[in-house]
């Protein structure tokens, strides 16, 4: 099954439950997965649409982040839901050891311990950790 069907098959277990948060949030990844779609043409594989939960994960923390800053508890929270659900769709992230032990195989591949090689080494470990890792933490 790929993610696209989970995520359909998902959509109507909260339609029929009336889980409203989990209806929404389902609705809006479907909308980005077919914007994309459209966007490119093609319909999107498992990968492609790692990607896109990817960036709305990256996007939650951020207003996780911001509606902290402005006191909006309620928001906070509302976020939150939406990131446990969203990182349940996406892979098992990476420890901190295999992170480090993937960046270091990635540099000795890429020959490239010099901030010259920054770009292209980060690059190849972005493409092998797919939604494993946030870029901030590579």
């Amino acid at each position: 099954m790929t993610l696209k069907d989970k995520i359909d098959q998902d959509l109507t277990a909260a339609l029929r439950a009336k889980d409203t948060v989990r209806l929404n949030t389902l609705r809006q990844i479907k909308t980005y997965i077919k914007n994309r779609e459209v966007e490119l043409r093609s319909q999107l594989d498992d990968t492609g649409v790692v990607q896109i939960l990817s960036t709305l994960v990256k996007q939650r923390r951020e207003s996780i982040e911001q509606f902290g800053k402005g006191g909006r508890t309620d928001l906070v929270e509302k976020e939150e839901r939406e990131l446990k659900l969203l990182q349940g769709y996406l892979p098992a992230a990476l420890s901190e050891a295999e992170l480090i032990q993937l960046v270091d195989t990635v540099i000795a591949e890429e020959g490239g311990g010099d901030t010259k090689a920054m770009g292209r080494v980060m690059k190849a470990v972005m493409a092998k950790v797919a939604g494993r890792a946030d870029g901030k933490i590579v």
